[in-house]
């Protein structure tokens, strides 16, 4: 992956941390590399576990244009990612970590002791938050807007007394209401179906019959196998005028 760092260097930054007096880590992982990377999922997860994290975000890898990875595809050098390979691990990862006592509290994240996220809770409750830096992105509960990203030009426009901001976008009623239901899904609360708009009970059964969904004190919340296929199960709610 041409990283900066590896297992070893992440084991001593830790080790600092712990020394320092800091109680509450997180680490990131990468899962669903290409199988020419010769990476050992399980392996990497024993690793990272026996660190002993408070928190994990695990993200799917994507491969995103002008990239080194993207031009290995292009040459033919590797193959794409599997969609078989993403599942499989994903699935692995809740395996393992849910034996180290570990929960899924949203698609990407996992943590003991309650130790959540608070800042990217926000996002996915739908919070207004502010972003400050290149790039960063702002959203006030009806429109969102981001700064631009080379740190020259944002540099230029603070010291000029300028605001930052590149572009932005108000979000129509429809798109908010959209948003709201699929955050919601990411999350372990799931979606309260007095809610929606004319909840289909057979859809919901559906998904629960195979294994996607429960229904948890009214409220329809995805299971592992749902979390992968949750674009798609938003888009059914869609299509069935479920979401505005």
């Amino acid at each position: 992956m041409h990283r900066s760092h590896d297992a070893t260097r992440i084991a001593t930054a830790v080790r600092t941390l712990r020394d320092a007096g800091i109680d509450n880590i997180s680490l990131d992982l990468i899962f669903a590399l290409p199988a020419e990377l010769e990476r050992d999922w399980e392996r990497d997860l024993e690793l990272a576990l026996s660190l002993g994290p408070d928190h994990l975000s695990l993200y799917g890898l994507t491969v995103e244009e002008r990239t080194p990875l993207a031009r290995w595809i292009s040459r033919g050098a590797i193959a794409p990612p599997e969609d078989d390979r993403y599942a499989d691990e994903y699935l692995l990862a809740h395996v393992r970590l849910a034996a180290y006592g570990y929960h899924f509290y949203e698609v990407s994240n996992a943590c003991r002791d309650q130790r959540r996220s608070r800042h990217n809770s926000a996002y996915w409750s739908g919070r207004p938050y502010l972003g400050l830096g290149p790039a960063a992105h702002s959203y006030d509960g009806r429109a969102r807007r981001w700064n631009v990203a080379a740190w020259p030009a944002y540099a230029r426009a603070v010291a000029d007394g300028r605001s930052p901001v590149e572009s932005s976008e108000v979000l129509t009623p429809a798109q908010r209401e959209l948003e709201r239901v699929y955050l919601a899904l990411r999350t372990e609360a799931g979606v309260s179906l007095s809610t929606l708009h004319h909840p289909p009970p057979a859809s919901t059964t559906r998904w629960v019959d195979r294994g996607w969904a429960e229904v948890r004190d009214g409220r329809l919340v995805c299971t592992p196998q749902g979390w992968l296929r949750l674009d798609s199960l938003v888009r059914d709610l869609t299509e069935l005028g479920v979401v505005a």
